[in-house]
């Protein structure tokens, strides 16, 4: 390849990155050697640190994917990252978490790494580009970034100009002198006057490419010189001469291979062969390659076609061979299938307008989970989203209805499901057998979303069994997200039927059943329906581990909030509400309301409106808590009931009344509830107590079985209901040790909500003598003195001495959250010395020296 080398250019890279700046940004049209110079630069030590490079695809343009790839690029070129920085596992957002953790990493480094980023022009998302200036910002001195990029990209320059962190090479840098020129010229055999090298410098706006290409095309010509005088420029005569002078300068058979090629992202020998009908195409593409046609080799014996002139030879095939191109794509799909690209593959099966073979393949490749879950889930739905509605085939029907069971509409697709599997011919055949597994799959799917355990667990058995055929052990093992699928669906919805211990195994298999990006987003699901199986089961500190876990496994991956915001979080809500932590709990429940892959599952829908009426309870407003529980009833009619889910809507409804002063509609809203569990009974039992019905409330406690067994939670509600009953009998030295036990058992799980509940009995027996708790090293506060109508004799707490700024408020509120100094810098985006300066102002506003007094202090003050 003709390539000239400028030294003034290199050079200023060079300076660039050994000062101060962060950032080099090479800008020009098309052809402007942006890629070269850099490529060339790379090449040539001494250089700060290693060099990584990334040439940025049209797909890459969804933050999930762009960052996946970045990850790949530093892991390719020989960086050993941490094992918390693992790829993400979806494509349409990051967490902020796995870009802290990187930026960390690249901050500790001792030398810096320097990142390339080819054809940045082609990111156009503005998460994209928040985020890559979050990186380069925290990653201090050990990031470098060179964009080479077509256009302005969309990061602040200002800010980067403004501190001199920014070098930019531009258009009127890369414009080759005179001087270049000349050389251009004479390595391709012309010798131009002096006059003549200026005149056509001037004439390109040295614009490498154009020039390139009309010393190309002035070799052939009788006079080279009168030639470059007066060639036309041009948009439309840039084409005409691509075409004539280096499309038409090439062979027939070349011709016939850049143009039926130019439809593809990227050319292999043999899809090129495929496409030409010929075997001849890995000599003539690299014929091409050396002969500077705009063929250049991307590695592993792949080419692609310089963009601008794939384009202009996309435009002349279809005058040239009208209809050719709905025929090539089907083609490139097929030998791409074939060699196990599907993923490349569909997008032309869908260009060619063949939606039978693209929906055949996905299914016999057993691809139908990579809808519901993967990095390539977005894109698949969106691409068959597009399918013609008369497709024929029972294929076509399998990932429609999968389609619509991804969009959470179960009828829709239970009905094309009913079509599909009708349609289909025995199991025994070899090629039914990865269909008849894909329905027996969507069924499970199906069984979950309408809380049906029957339905999920007679179709994953039979999901089951087509897995152990020996004709798809190879397939399964290419996609293991059908087996966590299965296993995760039906463990939710023998969650929802109450079979929690199979409930449990089905989820603890799914998650440890596969470990990859594939799987993340479907253990993340099941690591949550085990937090919350603990949670039901009176063990809040369990609860939160797991729901930690679900969190780290998200962040691990770079899964988006929208994925790890629902049951996880609103197990996290739930347990703040039993500490008292409602700031916590409103943060949390906050992040779950954020939109879900699919917010039509009954569990997380039904779970959302408990948990946000006991917020509001707990936050003084029962009578919106109860109208939240209302819309419970608008769940789906064709979802079957959950009768532990019954109970819990009882059990909140009633914690509404109570807080209200209606003891009576709370008896009347847990009736029957009795024996759905201890907890039930022990709400009832105080609601007896509050509307008088003394006797009847001993008679429910008095059933009461033992506490071995149950959860912490469930321990510390019977001992307090028993230590009610024994102070309304008068037994307080019975009630005081009951009291004693709950607080016991309370104090390691940091429970302080049962307590709050309990009523004004409680305050008056510690009133009455030294608090039990004080034996036990429980920092007992007592429930609010306004909350029970009982007066504390407490002054109120005094003003802060300066007000809070507004930042400094969001950095309390982190601080309430229990989160590290690290974490809050993080979120905020702020640097750690920042973070450590507000600390040092709230507690000198509050008058405190320690975070756990500066939160106490300030929700005395109400400013939490």
């Amino acid at each position: 390849m003709t390539f000239i080398r400028r030294p003034r250019l290199a050079e200023c890279l060079t300076r660039a990155l050994d000062g101060p700046g962060r950032l080099v940004l090479v800008n020009g049209p098309a052809g402007a050697g942006k890629t070269l110079l850099v490529a060339d630069w790379a090449r040539t030590p001494p250089l700060p640190g290693p060099v990584v490079w990334l040439t940025v695809e049209p797909g890459d343009n969804a933050p999930g994917i762009f960052w996946a790839y970045v990850l790949e690029a530093l892991r390719h070129h020989g960086l050993t990252l941490p094992d918390d920085i693992a790829s993400p596992a979806r494509s349409g957002e990051v967490d902020d978490s796995l870009l802290s953790r990187l930026a960390a990493y690249l901050n500790g480094r001792t030398e810096p790494v320097i990142v390339v980023l080819d054809e940045f022009e082609r990111v156009s998302a503005p998460e994209v580009a928040d985020e890559l200036q979050f990186v380069l910002h925290h990653a201090g001195a050990g990031l470098r970034l060179v964009l080479v990029s077509r256009t302005e990209p969309l990061l602040p320059l200002h800010r980067y100009r403004a501190a001199g962190e920014v070098t930019e090479i531009r258009d009127a840098d890369l414009a080759f002198l005179p001087e270049e020129t000349a050389d251009l010229a004479r390595r391709h055999g012309l010798s131009l006057s002096d006059e003549g090298t200026r005149a056509l410098t001037v004439r390109t706006g040295g614009w490498a490419a154009g020039l390139r290409l009309c010393v190309l095309a002035a070799q052939r010509a009788e006079d080279p010189e009168t030639f470059l005088k007066e060639f036309e420029t041009g948009r439309s005569t840039v084409a005409d001469f691509l075409l004539a002078e280096v499309l038409e300068a090439q062979s027939a058979v070349s011709q016939d291979l850049l143009l039926r090629t130019s439809i593809c992202e990227r050319i292999h020998p043999g899809l090129a062969n495929a496409l030409t009908g010929r075997d001849d195409a890995a000599p003539l593409l690299a014929e091409l390659q050396r002969a500077n046609a705009f063929v250049e080799p991307i590695g592993h014996s792949w080419y692609r076609l310089h963009p601008l002139f794939a384009e202009i030879l996309r435009a002349h095939l279809n005058t040239r061979h009208p209809g050719l191109e709905c025929e090539l794509h089907g083609t490139a799909a097929r030998w791409l299938s074939d060699a196990g690209l599907l993923a490349e593959a569909l997008p032309h099966a869908a260009d060619a307008g063949d939606w039978a073979f693209a929906a055949d393949r996905l299914i016999d490749d057993l691809a139908i989970g990579q809808l519901f879950t993967g990095l390539d889930a977005d894109r698949l739905r969106a691409l068959f989203t597009r399918m013609a509605p008369d497709t024929p085939g029972p294929a076509a029907d399998l990932v429609r209805a999968a389609c619509e069971l991804a969009r959470c509409d179960v009828d829709r697709g239970l009905a094309v499901l009913d079509r599909a599997e009708a349609h289909l011919p025995p199991v025994e055949e070899q090629d039914a057998s990865a269909a008849h597994l894909s329905g027996a799959l969507l069924r499970v799917i199906a069984g979950r979303l309408l809380g049906s355990a029957d339905m999920a667990e007679t179709t994953a058995r039979r999901a089951e069994d087509l897995e152990g055929r020996e004709v798809l052990s190879a397939r399964l093992e290419a996609h293991p997200e059908m087996r966590v699928l299965r296993l995760a669906a039906l463990g939710s919805a023998r969650l929802w039927g109450g079979r929690f211990d199979e409930a449990r195994g089905a989820l603890v298999a799914a998650v440890e059943a596969s470990d990859g990006p594939s799987t993340a987003l479907t253990r993340l699901e099941s690591l949550s329906g085990l937090a919350l199986i603990d949670l039901l089961g009176g063990w809040p500190g369990r609860a939160e581990t797991q729901a930690r876990q679900a969190i780290r496994e998200a962040e691990r991956f770079g899964l988006p909030p929208s994925a790890h915001t629902s049951l996880g979080q609103l197990v996290l809500a739930a347990v703040g509400i039993e500490r008292d932590d409602l700031a916590s709990a409103r943060t949390h429940l906050h992040r779950a309301t954020l939109r879900s892959p699919c917010s039509g599952d009954p569990l997380t829908t039904s779970w959302l409106a408990v948990t946000r009426s006991r917020v509001l309870v707990a936050g003084g407003d029962p009578v919106k808590a109860l109208h939240v529980l209302d819309g419970i009833q608008a769940m789906p009619s064709t979802a079957t009931p959950s009768p532990w889910v019954d109970a819990e809507v009882a059990l909140a409804a009633a914690a509404a009344h109570m807080a209200q002063g209606h003891p009576t509609a709370a008896v009347e809203a847990l009736a029957g509830r009795q024996e759905a569990g201890p907890e039930y009974a022990i709400a009832a039992a105080h609601a007896l107590l509050e509307a008088g019905d003394d006797e009847a409330a001993r008679s429910l406690v008095g059933t009461l079985p033992g506490l071995n067994g149950h959860g912490p939670a469930v321990t510390v509600r019977t001992c307090l209901a028993r230590a009610e009953i024994a102070n309304t009998l008068g037994d307080e030295a019975t009630a005081r040790r009951l009291v004693a036990r709950a607080l016991a058992a309370a104090r390691p799980e940091r429970l302080k909500r049962p307590f709050l509940e309990a009523g004004p009995w409680l305050r008056q027996l510690l009133d009455r003598g030294p608090a039990p708790g004080r034996a036990h090293d429980w920092p007992w506060a007592g429930p609010p003195a306004e909350a029970h109508g009982v007066e504390t004799g407490e002054p109120d707490p005094g003003p802060v001495t300066e007000p809070l700024t507004d930042r400094e408020r969001e950095v309390l509120g982190r601080l309430a959250q229990m989160m590290s100094t690290e974490e809050i810098a993080a979120e905020l985006f702020l640097s750690v010395n920042t973070v450590k300066t507000h600390l040092r102002n709230i507690y000198r506003k509050l008058a405190v020296t320690r975070r756990g007094e500066a939160v106490r202090r300030a929700r005395e003050l109400r400013l939490l």
